[in-house]
């Protein structure tokens, strides 16, 4: 438990260096640890996230359920990365997505009211917290024109690119839907690529 969470403390320190020891000692009164098995849930659709998940060990997807009952990956959340819908939680309004685990998983738990009144008693937390939103909207952004810009081999490409840890632990079938490819056409993909680098 004291590992995880010096290293939670360890990531607010590096993006937010101005932090002191007492801000950093009132974040950490407030946090928990949740212990998941892979499959199991950590948070639900139609539900208010009343804490933040920051990933100390595991892997963790989101998704949500189109009209059709299909599992559409929508990120893949590794070490040392949040686990949340951030709008919703923000707004506390329920979420539309599932995050579930892929890998048993040592998460540890940021609650909302905790942060809310650390922005109130600390200036610097609420910098800390504008730093982690800017990151967020670059990823999305990132996410959005890749979709628009982007074709399916190179949105494969740019992902064996930006997370060649997660190959081998992310699904066929997930990653497929995460990169909005029809799964034979990754196969197909793949193969090409595979292809082209051994000749």
């Amino acid at each position: 438990m004291t590992e995880a969470f010096q290293a939670y403390l360890e990531s607010v320190r590096a993006i937010c260096p101005q932090v002191t020891d007492v801000e950093l000692n009132y974040i950490k009164s407030g946090l928990t640890i949740s212990r998941l098995k892979a499959k199991q849930i950590y948070i639900s659709a139609n539900t208010i996230q009343k804490e933040i998940g920051f990933v100390y060990t595991g892997l963790l997807r989101g998704y949500y359920i189109d009209n059709f009952g299909n599992q559409i990956s929508i990120k893949f959340i590794r070490e040392y990365e949040f686990a949340a819908h951030f709008s919703s939680f923000i707004e506390q309004k329920p979420s539309i997505y599932y995050f579930q685990c892929i890998e048993p998983s040592t998460i540890v738990n940021i609650p909302y009211q905790h942060i809310q009144a650390g922005y109130k008693k600390f200036p610097v937390m609420e910098r800390y917290g504008r730093l982690v939103a800017e990151e967020v909207l670059k990823t999305l952004q990132k996410r959005i024109e890749s979709f628009l810009l982007e074709t399916a081999e190179q949105r494969y490409l740019n992902f064996l690119k930006d997370y060649p840890d997660l190959v081998g632990r992310v699904s066929i079938s997930n990653l497929s839907t995460f990169l909005g490819i029809e799964r034979q056409s990754l196969t197909r993909i793949r193969k090409k690529i595979s292809q082209k680098s051994t000749t």
